[in-house]
Formats: structure tokens, sequence, C-alpha cells
């Protein structure tokens, strides 16, 4: 069976590719670097992360880009012995504007270096690029419209203004002929996430609707001509739990389709797993996949219905990889272990090295925690509801303009940290620093108390997430007891919905290290491993 999500934690807006045997997912990555995550599997069970591809400034540079804006949506397919990915680069989400960048990357094979990006257009973000049995070229994309409603537009939903299809010409690498709008959307709105494919002599579209909330769908629709009108599903949404509180899986939408050697249907979706009480999906977007059936050229759910299953049948009988619970990460080099991202910038090496102290990460202290361009903060996804990390680090600040420690981080205003210091009257301090979601509204603690003096050496610092809950520790050395420092705080606001979710997250939770030093002397901090144990 599959089990879903196939993807946990931050994994959303799956596109999914297949290449003889081997299949492939990319799915957004937003502000984290580098872009896009692609995984791979051989039988729709067991999936492992090959490749993030836009690693270079030339390719990708989000310094300035604002929360849960930068990589949306990415699109992968695969024609004329090449990978193509498509990917927005958004550098505005607040407001009525979204300046939404699209391009496309190339290479031979998933693990190949990619090229060096080739410009669309803006009018909208999530682009798909779809090749047409004749061997044309389609790029779609939803259009965004920045008007008040008093200027037209959908009635109900008017910045999502339909999706707009044109015709792209490879080999002079520009859009060319009319520009359509194929389809407005249904009465739910919101309309994005084009994908396009063909069978039986019918182009199929599939978008995402509803928002990517609790409302999210997939929805479908059909036409004999690839600029439409395209008709649409007998259910409308193929995939939707918005009428099914009690389903598992929430939040389902913003998928696309593919098909086994052998024919039979899947079709990815991302979906969220909230927690009681305050139903805040803790983990983020993650990615699931659903098998289907064909009846009348129309896609069904395999299962019946439009909700999501937590267990499909398999296209094998593939047994699911056992992972192990707890993992730690020993930092020698050359590379940064593969789970692990940081945020934004295309010069990792300003803020972090794996040769300069061996045996440890060293994290140069830049700007402070939150910064939307270049900040020091290197972490891994949190995939369980339940879960501890820890860290040994040795750092000696010499005011308390400089800060390193362990953190548990949404974005600017959502997130957690307990990190070393100096105090003027303590020394050396192990304090909390946090920020429960409502920045720039609300007042960010900093710190929870004047903290706790600690002697000179290396500082072993902990967290354990159960579920709504996170406690920091810390302990002495090897060997002697963990102790809890501070507060039982608030882990539920490290979510989408959490603090000022309503106004747009799209990412995930992380835990990792972080280090500033707004002096701007860049004083290092180094960490000599990070465990991270699923509870």
């Amino acid at each position: 069976m599959i089990r879903n999500p196939i993807l946990p934690g931050f994994n959303p807006d799956p596109s999914i590719c297949r290449v003889g045997e081997d299949y492939y997912i990319a799915t957004s990555t937003f502000e984290w670097y580098p872009g896009v995550q692609i995984h791979h599997s051989r039988d729709l069970v067991n999936w492992r992360l090959v490749r993030r591809p836009l690693e270079r400034k030339s390719q990708l540079d989000m310094r300035g880009n604002p929360d849960s804006c930068g990589i949306w949506a990415p699109c992968l397919s695969y024609a004329d012995g090449l990978f193509w990915l498509v990917y927005t680069d958004v550098k505005r989400l607040d407001g009525n504007f979204k300046d939404a960048h699209n391009y496309i990357v190339t290479a031979e094979t998933i693990d190949a270096e990619w090229s060096d990006p080739v410009y669309v257009n803006s009018s909208g973000f999530d682009p798909s690029l779809f090749h047409d049995e004749d061997g044309r070229k389609w790029f779609v994309n939803m259009q965004w419209n920045h008007r008040t409603e008093s200027y037209g537009g959908a009635p109900k939903h008017p910045a999502f203004d339909g999706i707009l299809l044109q015709e792209w010409d490879a080999q002079t690498q520009r859009l060319k002929g009319p520009i359509t709008n194929i389809f407005p959307g249904s009465p739910l709105g919101l309309v994005e996430a084009p994908h396009l494919f063909k069978r039986n002599g019918w182009y199929y579209l599939t978008t995402a609707e509803g928002g990517t909330g609790y409302d999210h769908a997939v929805t479908m629709a059909r036409s004999r001509f690839i600029d439409g009108p395209y008709e649409m599903h007998p259910h409308m949404h193929l995939m939707t739990s918005k009428d099914n509180p009690e389903a598992v899986l929430q939040r389902a939408g913003h998928g696309q389709y593919v098909e086994t050697p052998q024919g039979e249907a899947y079709h990815t979706h991302l979906c969220g797993r909230p927690l009681a009480p305050k139903r805040r999906c803790t983990l983020g977007r993650e990615t699931g996949l659903q098998k289907c059936v064909w009846r009348d050229d129309w896609l069904y759910l395999a299962q019946g219905g439009v909700v999501p299953a937590v267990e499909v049948e398999a296209p094998t009988d593939a047994v699911p990889e056992v992972k192990p619970a707890r993992v730690t990460y020993a930092f020698h080099g050359p590379a940064l272990p593969d789970d692990f991202q940081w945020l934004r910038t295309p010069e990792p090496e300003r803020i972090f090295s794996l040769t300069q102290c061996p045996g440890h990460l060293r994290l140069y202290g830049r700007e402070s925690i939150g910064s939307w361009f270049e900040q020091a903060l290197v972490a891994r996804r949190q995939e369980h509801h339940s879960f501890r990390a820890e860290t040994v680090l040795e750092f000696q600040p010499e005011t308390y303009q400089q800060v390193a420690g362990l953190t548990h981080y949404y974005n600017r205003h959502k997130f957690h940290a307990l990190v070393v210091t100096l105090h003027e009257k303590l020394g050396r301090v192990v304090t909390i620093f946090t920020c429960p979601g409502d920045f720039p509204h609300g007042r960010m603690q900093f710190p929870v108390g004047s903290g706790e003096a600690v002697a000179d050496g290396p500082v072993h610092l902990a967290l354990e997430v159960r579920e709504n809950d996170l406690q920091f520790f810390t302990r002495s050395g090897e060997g002697s007891n963990w102790q809890p420092i501070g507060p039982v705080l608030d882990a539920g606001v490290i979510s989408d919905e959490g603090g000022r979710g309503e106004h747009g997250s799209f990412t995930g939770a992380f835990a990792g290290m972080v280090a500033f030093d707004i002096t701007g002397r860049a004083k290092p901090a180094d960490f000599d491993h990070f465990v991270y144990e699923g509870l």
C-alpha cells in the first residue's frame, strides 16, 4: 500500500513526472535555498530526495524576498531528451501585487547541473509546460488581477482571473502567438495551479481552487481543443476534503496526473494533517498520492467520492522502507547533509562553513533572526507531530548583540529559539527568544527572562515538541541529565495557521541552528552535531 503523506513535512505543490520506470516529484521550497526539491521513486511507495536544482546565483537569488515568497509551484516534465523545470520566483506577497516571474531550466538528467534560467513571463504564478503529441509546447499559468473587485474580474475572487495559455517556442526560447484565457474556474473560485495532459483525444486541465486552506480542491475540466472551451468534471472536483472536516487528510488540492507503464492512473495532491483543538497543520503542506480510475473519459478516485485516502493501492508489492526514528548528523564536510537548507542567499559561504572548524558546522553571525536578506540559519524539516532535536554549541559572545543557538522556526514572526548570548551582569547565558506569531502587530519577547548563566565550554541544547507544546532543555555535558529551561511554549504557532497565518503562510516548520551578530563582525558559532528524532 501507499501510505499518505508520501512526503511528510513541508513538501507542497507536487508536480509528478514519469520517465520509463522512474518517477519524480518536484515540490515548492519558497524562501528556502537551494530551490525546488525533487524526490525519486520506482514504486510510488518509497521516495528519496535526489536533487535541489536551483543552486546558483545565476539561477536564483531570493535575498529580500518576503516570507512565503520565492519558489512557488514548480512543474517538472520530460521531453526531447531533456528534463524541463518551470518555476516562479515571487517577489511580493502582501497587498494587491505579487510580482511573480516565471522561468524555465533544463537538464539531461535529474542529477546533472541544470541550465541557467530562461525568462518566460510575469502575468501570474503557478506556471506549467505541456508537450503536445505534435511536438508543440504550451505554457499555462494563472493570471493575477491586481485590481479591486470594483474594476471587474471574477465576482467572488477577482485576483484569480483565469488560466492563460500561450505557445512556447523552444528554438527561440520565447512565447509566441495569441494569449488565450482558457478556463475561468468553477464557482469555488481562486483558480490556480494548471496542469495539462492528453488522453484519448481529450485535453485535460487540472487546477487547484479554493485557496490552499481548508477549502482547497483539485478541479478538473476537459476539451477536444487545447484552447477550449473546457467542460467541467461531473463532480466538479476530482478531490477535496472541504466538506469532510473529519477526514485525516485536509486541505487536499494542487496536484498532477501520472500513469504507470501499465496504464494505471494516479494523482498527486498537497494535504495537511491538523492537530486538535485549533486545527493547525504543524507539519505544513505535505504531498499525498491517490489511485484513480477512468470512467467515460473522466478521472475519479479509485475509492469513490472525492475525499483522499490515507492508504491507497500501490502498483507493485513494494514494501515501505522503515526509516530510523533518530538521525544524528555529523558535520564532516564538505557539503551539508541533504536534509538541510538555508534561507534566501545564493552565497552560503558567507553564512556557514564545514571546513573552518573540522567536524563542526560553523555559522557566521550575520543579520538578525527573521531577516529577509542574509541570516545564518541552517535547518531541516519537521516530519513528525512530536519530535526532539539536539545540538552542542561552542560560542563565546562578546556582546548581547551576538547570539547563537537552537531554533524551531517558521518565519520572521513565528519562531522559538534557545540561544547563548552575553548578559551585562550574568555573563554568558542561555536564554529563550520567542515570537509567537503576532509580529509586527504584537511584541517579540526578547528574551523570556534574563537567562541562566552558563560556564565556559560547549553548551548542550535540546527541544521537544509534543504536538502543540514545546519545551527547551539544557545539560552541562555528556552523561549528565537534561534539565528543562523556561516555560512550555506554543509549538502550534509554528504552522501555516498559527499567529497571522490567515494572512498567508505557505511553508512549514523547521528545526535547526541559528546565529546572528548585529555588530557586523560576523562572530562564528560552531555546532558539533545535530540530532533529529521522531517521537
